[in-house]
């Protein structure tokens, strides 16, 4: 029989999606499962992206540039203006979603056998590109206790080695719903530039901060960073359009995009339907950002109250994202996650969760934690702590 490559082999299973076959089979016996696993904003899309996709009158559905089009290269400029973020159309490849547009990134900067630091926990597929482009993670651990906060910079400077070619972090983050303040993306880059490093940001959350105090402060607005800053960005979350897949690799390093670009020629161009949608999301009224936010704070307290009534219970508090780290009375909260879905429900009704330790890297770490998404409404949300609090009452293996 011929056999798997080792790199498909070590290629780590996603903690999002491992346990879906599990909550299939509940669905199968006619129990409604709860998703709080993934990031699946159950908020309408904008009504203009719809509109777009529904209305058109195309007759034939051809290649685009492989960079994207340049009426969405120019609208995202707009967009990203108004953020006080200054970029021309040819800083920007439209990928097939965010997690391309890291792919191309990685495997422009990066040979085997070099190494990424990235601050922990952190999303989890960031473990499944750096394997998939033969490089290694080289974790810094966060503390829940410390709400997830970046850790010491002399920490992080002593991960640095001669194979060191990145930093990447995810901000605000997901899965820990911490926000990274200026200060810290600015020393951040101080690093990058003191050691010749790329560093790369996922901002695809910008949007969503929960503290009127903070506010987004980009890796593309530290000074002196142009040839090493890229942001990697996605309208998936910000327009509840994940199934559009449309993302964007975006920088002012002339030769990352040269290199980026040919990786791009290989999958020939973005979908066009969906770079439709996408630039007409990015023409909905400011008032469709506002409400989704607005929408999400009151789901963020709503759930963070929930839970901190359950006895044995923690939970970090977020200020960005859409996402907690909930810490749980339980030996291992994979196994806990699974139990949920195999051996128990709750007037018919349970819940699914990611388990934590997939988002780490340094073994050990998250065994006893979950990753919950605030994506359902907060009547739901409540439903979904009701079901956890006796669904840990059930629970033999604590």
């Amino acid at each position: 029989m011929p056999k798997i490559s080792k790199k498909g082999n070590d290629l780590p299973e996603s903690p999002i999606r491992k346990l879906v076959h599990f909550a299939d089979a509940a669905k199968a016996k006619g129990i409604h499962v709860h998703h709080l696993n993934i990031g699946q904003p159950d908020i309408h899309a904008p009504v203009e992206a719809m509109e777009v996709v529904s209305n058109n009158s195309l007759e034939l559905l051809p290649y685009g540039y492989s960079e994207g089009s340049l009426e969405y290269r120019k609208a995202l400029t707009n967009y990203y203006s108004a953020h006080h973020i200054s970029i021309l159309p040819e800083e920007i490849i439209v990928t097939t979603g965010a997690s391309e547009a890291l792919s191309f990134t990685l495997n422009s900067v990066c040979d085997a056998g070099d190494e990424i630091i990235i601050p922990e926990p952190f999303y989890a597929n960031y473990n499944g590109f750096a394997a998939a482009a033969s490089v290694n993670v080289i974790p810094v651990v966060s503390l829940f206790d410390d709400q997830f906060k970046l850790p010491s910079l002399k920490e992080i400077e002593t991960k640095i080695t001669p194979k060191t070619r990145v930093i990447l972090l995810c901000n605000p983050s997901n899965p820990t719903g911490y926000l990274y303040t200026k200060d810290e993306i600015t020393a951040l880059g101080g690093l990058a530039l003191k050691y010749d490093l790329f560093f790369i940001v996922d901002e695809v959350y910008r949007e969503f901060i929960y503290d009127e105090n903070l506010s987004h402060f980009s890796v593309l607005q530290v000074p002196g960073l142009e040839e090493n800053a890229v942001m990697i960005d996605s309208v998936s979350k910000r327009y509840s359009m994940c199934g559009a897949r449309v993302g964007a690799m975006v920088s002012r390093n002339k030769s990352l995009l040269a290199t980026a670009l040919k990786f791009a020629h290989l999958r020939l161009s973005p979908a066009t339907y969906a770079l439709m949608a996408s630039e007409a999301a990015l023409k909905a009224p400011a008032s469709y950002l506002s409400g989704v936010v607005k929408e999400y704070t009151a789901r963020k307290n709503t759930l963070i109250s929930a839970l901190s009534k359950i006895k044995g219970v923690r939970v970090s508090n977020p200020t960005g994202a859409f996402y907690c780290i909930v810490e749980l009375p339980v030996k291992d909260a994979e196994v806990f996650s699974k139990w949920l879905l195999t051996d128990f429900s709750y007037e018919n009704e349970t819940v699914m969760f990611a388990p934590a330790a997939g988002f780490y890297s340094t073994p050990g770490y998250g065994h006893k934690e979950v990753r919950i998404g605030f994506v359902l409404n907060e009547d739901k949300l409540i439903r979904t702590a009701e079901i956890l609090e006796k669904a840990l009452e059930a629970y033999p293996n604590h």
